[in-house]
């Protein structure tokens, strides 16, 4: 008898011990976000969103008086907001709101002020697919799109592409101290970029495309029927006497002219451009008063930290067209930013190794009140990953792909904010 009381003292116990850790789980704290512009609270009422690293769960509040107020429990959050002010577009990113029980838990998120570009990222394809098996992950086919998205002849012949370091998301970096970026007014651009052949024309007429092959400038279908036919694409990331490697880089479709092979610069340590096939920030700049191989070549303009390895080109900030922050879906938790919020605020998740691809949302008004458009915009978009773990979808609802087949005229979403501006798809929009 006198040990089964004891037993039943014990699970009482227990009981209350497991009560009150769900107690102290369950526990709110007000977390206020001032949202900030030169030091100043904002007077404009703005959305807020407040997600957390280690469960991804969001939160989202408006301003009222510069102030955005929530009601979470600890852990680390990242606030991230978007607004219009005079016609000018400003973006916050803050990426260490660390939330502690009882504490103060007040933060402050710095707007800064950002520029569109006339060619933008349509879409990103690195992360790879299946063998036909689906035992093996085939990751050396990935491309580029650029899009033009206005009514007039764009020129990219001056661009060049670039990834910041570091290359995946939840890498550890030298370039972020105390949870912030170390850098301010240029990108450290790893190990190497690549830029279009001097004199080779680039031209990319109204609404229109370009497909860049950086892997595998052939039809890998016919080996991979999970991959995707790169032989026809408009200009391939093939520069043989630089990068060596030759599963990455076979000799390109006879369809793509060698003038259209782009070149490229190791400043670093590879035999293949280590482009990140889970989580990369891919950036498009165009340099001013010289050219990107003059300048990836000027020793002054190459930094690393303690080994060739490491070697970055630091990128001026005013010279980046576009860019994408992609964050690894599975390890949310440990991914930060690479891009400055001047650039771009957000990030998109993604899952690699299935086909997926970040792709841009649609700008929903802006495309409807174009008229040569009526009659030709498809809907009910369902090209998303939304029905998967860690999914996202375009929410305009148009079916861009299947528009322009109408021969609809698409304005892409251009808030330089990859939350708000890329969604995660479930097949390659040229795989037909």
């Amino acid at each position: 008898m006198k040990k089964f009381f004891y037993l039943l003292m014990a699970a009482a116990a227990m009981a209350l011990y497991a009560c009150n850790n769900d107690d102290e789980k369950s526990k709110t704290n007000t977390v206020t976000i001032n949202v900030l512009i030169d030091n100043e609270k904002i007077s404009d009422a703005v959305d807020v969103t407040l997600t957390s690293k280690s469960s991804s769960t969001s939160y989202v509040a408006t301003t009222t008086g510069g102030v955005a107020t929530f009601s979470v429990t600890a852990g680390i959050y990242e606030a991230i907001a978007t607004m219009y002010k005079e016609s000018a577009i400003y973006n916050g990113n803050n990426s260490s709101v660390t939330v502690t029980d009882g504490g103060a838990n007040a933060f402050n998120l710095d707007m800064v002020k950002s520029t569109t570009s006339q060619v933008i990222i349509k879409e990103l394809y690195f992360g790879g697919c299946m063998d036909n098996a689906g035992a093996k992950h085939f990751l050396n086919d990935a491309y580029v799109t650029l899009y033009n998205n206005s009514p007039v002849e764009a020129d990219a012949s001056n661009y060049a592409f670039g990834m910041v370091y570091p290359a995946n998301s939840n890498t550890n970096s030298n370039y972020r101290k105390d949870g912030e970026l170390t850098y301010t007014d240029y990108l450290p651009c790893w190990n190497a970029v690549w830029w279009f052949q001097s004199g080779t024309q680039v031209k990319i007429p109204a609404y229109s495309q370009i497909v860049i092959a950086m892997k595998g400038a052939i039809d890998n279908t016919a080996t991979y029927s999970n991959s995707v036919d790169l032989s026809n694409a408009d200009f391939a990331m093939y520069d043989p006497e630089v990068f060596t490697f030759p599963a990455a880089y076979p000799a390109p479709s006879s369809k793509i002219p060698s003038s259209h092979y782009l070149k490229t610069y190791l400043y670093g340590m590879a035999t293949a451009w280590p482009l990140s096939n889970s989580s990369p920030a891919f950036v498009v700049f165009s340099p001013e008063g010289t050219t990107a191989e003059a300048f990836v070549k000027t020793a002054s303009n190459i930094e690393t930290t303690g080994s060739k390895a490491y070697a970055c080109a630091k990128v001026p900030v005013s010279w980046v067209m576009d860019g994408v922050e992609v964050y690894n879906a599975t390890v949310l938790d440990k991914s930060n930013k690479r891009l400055l919020s001047s650039l771009d605020a957000g990030y998109v998740k993604f899952t690699n190794k299935l086909g997926y691809t970040v792709y841009r949302n649609v700008n929903k008004e802006a495309t409807e009140a174009l008229q040569e458009n009526v009659g030709k915009l498809v809907y009910d978009y369902a090209g998303g990953t939304a029905d998967v773990e860690n999914g996202s979808t375009d929410p305009s609802g148009i079916d861009a792909e299947a528009s322009i087949a109408k021969g609809a005229h698409i304005i892409f979403k251009d808030t330089n904010n990859s939350t708000n501006d890329f969604h995660q798809r479930k097949v390659a929009s040229i795989k037909k």
